[in-house]
């Protein structure tokens, strides 16, 4: 477990992609929040690295892009096998199950701790439903020493459906930066934002455009809210940050609709904090969570809320409180939070305030390390006082 003199533990984080994501910037926010002096890192993606990596401010981590093609991950069992003996992690932490199957050659390079975590759902897989893909679960199930699980949603999923032993699961939330998410009094300009007069109420949500985050229908409630409420089409405007297959799709909608000039779609942005600060209110209407930074983000920066009532989604945001929760893929639902919001904007502001308190409350960055560096200590304890025990029994 050691390279050179250095006797810290080694954490190896294994993710399919090190890219711009929600569990991406967990594993970020966890390597820079845990005390430096406990536990090293590496960061094996099963993919690419991108440059996502420079939201890592230690400047002692490792990066391996393993380059993976499509398909099974057999076929780097080999090099992870070699690499985890090189490396000699004391913990190998896995997450979501395009990782999963890494505990094996993880087990077979003889790493003590195997932790998979469960952050969230995938369109193949939008309730958990899936035999096979509880089947695929349970066959990886005996090389995994300990589970966590983002969510009490996914906790329940994990005890129910594949048949984790309740005490091997530990549900962690994740936690947000409060300072670099920080309030406005008021909202502040958007670098490059065409909508800069004070007059108007920016609704707007940040994320990859993907199928599961179901873009389109923040899209298609914005043109049913100014239908219903034509008064609304003087302040009311969409701002839409980030990239993917959704994006074109979302413009040809507004397009078609002769709404392309209230709403904003500039691509993915690297000034989130910024945005948020930005908007009036936050909308989510994915068709799937786990447990979304996003809306802690936006928690933390004082907006409301409104959300598809998916997932974790419910245990973050309190409807009626610090936001709204809306049917998933429901158009009029969302609307009509969206135009209550608009049209409330001294209750909009106090849902917002409410957000922010419980975020401070429940999901600081702080308790979220330390929720982490608990469970890797009490794992690698259990671990040695095993191994101190059968040597004794077999010496």
């Amino acid at each position: 477990m050691m390279i050179g003199n250095d006797p810290r533990p080694l954490v190896a984080h294994v993710v399919f992609r090190f890219d711009v994501g929600g569990l991406e910037n967990g594993v970020v926010n966890l390597i820079n929040h845990l005390p430096q002096e406990a536990y090293r890192h590496a960061v094996i993606s099963l993919t690419d690295v991108t440059d996502f990596r420079k939201r890592i401010v230690r400047d002692d981590v490792q990066f391996f892009a393993l380059e993976k093609a499509p398909g099974h991950t057999v076929w780097l069992y080999p090099r992870l096998f070699r690499l985890f003996r090189e490396l000699g992690p004391a913990i190998v932490h896995t997450r979501n199950l395009a990782a999963l199957e890494v505990v094996v050659p993880a087990w077979a390079a003889r790493v003590a701790v195997r932790v998979h975590g469960e952050h969230g759902r995938d369109i193949g897989d939008l309730d958990g439903s899936s035999r096979k893909y509880q089947y695929l679960r349970r066959g990886y199930r005996p090389f995994v020493t300990h589970y966590i699980a983002l969510s009490r949603d996914l906790e329940h999923y994990l005890t129910a459906r594949v048949g984790v032993a309740p005490a091997k699961v530990a549900q962690i939330y994740n936690g947000v930066d409060m300072q670099r998410f920080s309030r406005a009094e008021r909202r502040q300009p958007i670098v490059g934002c065409p909508f800069s007069d004070p007059d108007l109420w920016l609704i707007g949500t940040v994320g990859r455009m993907q199928v599961v985050k179901n873009q389109t229908l923040l899209v298609r409630a914005f043109v049913h809210a100014l239908d219903r409420f034509p008064a609304l089409r003087s302040r009311l405007r969409l701002v839409m940050i980030g990239d993917g297959p959704l994006r074109s799709e979302a413009q040809a909608l507004l397009d078609q609709a002769g709404l392309a000039e209230l709403a904003w779609l500039p691509g993915e942005r690297n000034d989130v904090p910024e945005v948020l600060r930005g908007l009036d209110c936050f909308v989510l209407p994915s068709l799937a969570e786990g447990v979304s930074n996003t809306i802690l983000e936006a928690m933390s920066s004082g907006l409301p809320v409104i959300a598809t009532d998916v997932g974790g989604n419910r245990e973050l945001v309190e409807a009626g409180r610090s936001g709204e929760l809306v049917p998933v893929d429901d158009c009029p639902a969302m609307a009509k939070a969206m135009a209550d919001y608009a049209t409330s904007p001294a209750r909009a502001r106090a849902a917002g305030a409410v957000g922010r308190a419980l975020v401070a409350d429940r999901f600081s960055l702080e308790s979220m390390a330390r929720n982490y560096r608990d469970l890797y200590d009490r794992l690698l304890s259990s671990r040695r006082g095993a191994a101190g025990l059968k040597r004794r029994i077999h010496p």
